[in-house]
């Protein structure tokens, strides 16, 4: 009975780092998710003497792995931002806006691309607006990138 009411806080708490809005929060809960599922893990292993051992090592590593899924979580929102910047830059229409959302976390941006020029090294540059809305309140940024000779865009500023 007692592991079972430790499976649930574990797993209460990666589910709750899975909703959590913010980075650190996320992060946070998948920490302490990891961490008691590890110690659980490593109980169940462990015998004997090596079962304090077990436990210990249990519980770090479930609170690394824990702690890698709650930052990943936001890997996907800088992903679908990096596409659609991407999109925007190398083949989308001046001052028309573009959207991304992602559907886990509901967070969610737009990339306005301008005209495209060459700068004094000849390569292809273009300015952008962008914002991103997390939680309700929505940033705005400028900056420009300009296109690399591989085909990627880098920020220069």
């Amino acid at each position: 009975m007692k592991h079972i009411k430790y499976l649930t806080v574990g797993v209460l708490a990666l589910s709750l780092a899975a909703c959590a809005q913010d980075t650190g929060q996320k992060q946070t809960m998948g920490t302490i998710g990891g961490a008691v599922l590890g110690g659980l893990a490593g109980s169940a292993v462990g015998s004997g003497s090596g079962r304090l051992i077990a436990v210990g090592v249990g519980t770090l590593l479930g609170a690394w792995a824990g702690s890698e899924i709650g930052k990943s979580l936001d890997k996907a929102d800088r992903l679908y931002m990096q596409q659609t910047t991407n999109q925007a830059l190398e083949s989308g229409r001046s001052n028309q806006s573009y959207g991304w959302t992602n559907p886990d976390s509901g967070h969610a941006g737009t990339v306005v691309p301008q005209p495209a020029y060459q700068n004094t090294s000849g390569q292809y540059c273009r300015e952008y607006q962008q914002t991103v809305t997390i939680g309700g309140q929505t940033e705005d940024a400028f900056g420009t990138a300009c296109r690399q000779p591989d085909g990627s865009w880098q920020i220069v500023s």
